[in-house]
């Protein structure tokens, strides 16, 4: 098992590649089911969730081939010969979820496991379930599984208004909606950017679409879908992770890729906090913009508001800023799981419910820290940016699900970061 080892105290000077949005990559993936014709995508991230759906759709008959190092990914489902997702495959990652979708759209049945995923609460299916059957689809669990299949043998157009707004539930029902029999409005949809890129990519493949990036999607039903070629959207997510690490350590970075349009309001916390953001054609540029970070408060919120897949390494960085900050976490339970490690560190972190109030400390001390999901993986390497001595972190096969060359990127603005193989 590897681990991450970093040395703090170097200020970070140079520019980040972003790379593709792996949350936009896995939603992309599953629709080369709905259409016998190629799908391409190009910027596609090189990560282990990645191959969690390579296999997942290879086992249901596709053709997935990597090209060009990664960055592009070759789909093919000419020949769909398996409808069931086994336990196996889905148990490793909960956005095994999405294959449900395009299979009952397509062929009118499916079978898929119940997902597992990440320890940060309970994140059930069920408003997946419950849009697939205002579609016409008539579900049975059973020992785990979702037997599902369309009345008639084709899905058929409906009108569901989610009761809160579900990204994964969004994606799954509007990959469902596309080849279903008339028109579909789906109302209290999830509006991220992933959204509107995979509206993008269905549109290319010629799906009729209206309304992505709205609360309301219409969506009137074709008989099938053709091939096309599709750029993977910029991960947002890695995007504001690397935004946070100058204002740890220190410096300026340049994000490759970045717009701030992908976070609008995450880049008006952090200058609150005293970052300076600044936008090119390059992408972001973020440097402290006078003295050290300020407390700030932040409430986690659906797009457009604060992501919560930032609110652990937002975290890291209040660790040290002056003043006491109150972070406030309205997506997921438990998801304060790497608060106990950033206090081995020496941070001062009271956690009660889903609210935590962190105050600043002058410096944090290099520790033995684990991770305990992906986010909170990256925030302790972040912490570790800050530190004085070394810190590091087990368990970073989490960080692999998410974020690519993180020792790379990072090492090449300044870090003193290194991956280990732990001894055995």
């Amino acid at each position: 098992m590897d681990s991450i080892v970093v040395q703090g105290g170097q200020a970070l000077k140079g520019s980040i590649p972003i790379a593709g949005a792996k949350n936009a990559c896995l939603t992309l993936m599953p629709a080369t089911l709905l259409s016998e014709e190629p799908l391409t995508l190009t910027n596609a991230p090189r990560l282990s969730d990645i191959r969690t759906m390579t296999l997942l759709l290879q086992s249901l008959g596709a053709e997935v081939s990597s090209l060009a190092e990664g960055g592009v990914l070759a789909m093919s489902s000419h020949d769909i010969n398996n409808h069931t997702a086994d336990y196996d495959i889905v148990r490793k990652m909960r956005a095994s979820i999405l294959v449900l979708g395009p299979m009952l759209a397509r062929d009118g049945h499916a079978i898929v496991s119940l997902p597992g995923g990440c320890a940060i609460g309970a994140r059930p299916v069920d408003l997946h379930l419950k849009a697939l059957e205002a579609l016409g689809a008539e579900l049975d669990l059973r020992e785990g599984y979702v037997h599902a299949k369309a009345t008639g043998g084709r899905l058929k157009g409906g009108r569901y208004a989610f009761p809160i707004v579900s990204v994964g539930a969004t994606e799954n029902a509007l990959l469902a909606a596309v080849l279903a029999k008339g028109t579909s409005v789906l109302e209290n949809v999830a509006r991220e950017p992933e959204i509107v890129d995979l509206a993008q990519c269905l549109r290319a493949m010629g799906a009729h679409i209206e309304g992505e990036g709205t609360g309301t999607l219409t969506i009137e039903g074709v008989d099938r879908l053709h091939g096309a070629t599709h750029p993977v959207v910029t991960d947002r997510i890695e995007l504001g992770t690397y935004m946070l690490a100058p204002l740890i350590a220190g410096g300026e970075v340049t994000l490759q890729g970045g717009r701030r349009g992908l976070l609008e309001a995450f880049c008006e916390r952090i200058e609150a906090a005293g970052a300076e953001v600044t936008e090119s054609p390059a992408g972001l540029t973020v440097r402290r913009a006078n003295g050290p970070m300020r407390a700030v408060d932040v409430e986690t919120a659906p797009f457009p508001g604060f992501p919560t897949d930032l609110q652990a390494q937002m975290m890291a960085m209040l660790c040290t800023a002056e003043g006491t900050s109150v972070l406030d976490e309205k997506i997921f339970e438990n998801r304060f799981m790497h608060a106990p490690e950033l206090t081995r560190m020496g941070a001062k972190i009271d956690v009660h419910g889903g609210t935590a109030t962190v105050t600043g400390v002058d410096r944090l001390r290099g520790a033995p820290v684990m991770a305990t999901d992906l986010r909170a993986s990256v925030s302790l390497i972040l912490a570790g940016l800050a530190a004085e001595g070394e810190t590091k972190v087990s368990r970073v096969y989490h960080l692999d699900r998410g974020y690519e060359h993180v020792v790379r990127k990072l090492s090449g603005v300044g870090a003193k970061i290194e991956r280990v193989k732990d001894d055995v």
